[in-house]
């Protein structure tokens, strides 16, 4: 199992956030929503961005030097991508496709409390291979904005 930097799990985590952004965009666009439903999608996909700037708030100085001298970022990040584009939200399409094919709300829904799982799954799964601590600390950040994120969603999801 590959050792990820702070910065490979920053970039990860905010893929991950721009594809659950595009998913909650579309399903906002969705003809059969109510008022309330409309809400509900609309607060999801903005925490999207909430999340995506908590997570590139987690970079320090020292995380900022590291990208300035890795002249070869753009292509990590595309790799990066490449993984969680294999496992989470897949890509920003077929979220898309995923959010306009849903049936009703609570597909939708449904449909993203098991991205946030996965996407938990996937953030386990990479944690026992990291060896930094300040990595680890990050790793341990994302997790705990995905765990409230999946509470979030199944607390909603009761109320419809």
């Amino acid at each position: 199992m590959a050792a990820f930097s702070v910065n490979e799990i920053v970039e990860m985590a905010v893929q991950i956030e721009r594809n659950g952004y595009a998913y909650y965009d579309e399903a906002t666009k969705r003809k059969d929503l109510d008022a309330k439903s409309l809400e509900l999608l609309t607060f999801l996909r903005d925490a999207e961005l909430d999340h995506e700037k908590t997570f590139l708030g987690l970079r320090n100085e020292l995380d900022f030097d590291e990208l300035e001298l890795s002249g070869d970022w753009e292509m990590i990040a595309s790799y990066l991508n490449t993984i969680v584009a294999g496992r989470i939200f897949n890509d920003p399409e077929s979220a898309i496709k995923r959010a306009t094919e849903a049936k009703d709300v609570l597909e939708v829904i449904k449909n993203a409390i098991t991205f946030e799982k996965d996407t938990l799954l996937y953030f386990h799964a990479i944690n026992d291979g990291i060896k930094d601590e300040r990595a680890r600390q990050v790793l341990r950040r994302v997790i705990q904005e995905e765990v409230s994120h999946v509470l979030l969603l199944n607390d909603m999801m009761k109320k419809l």
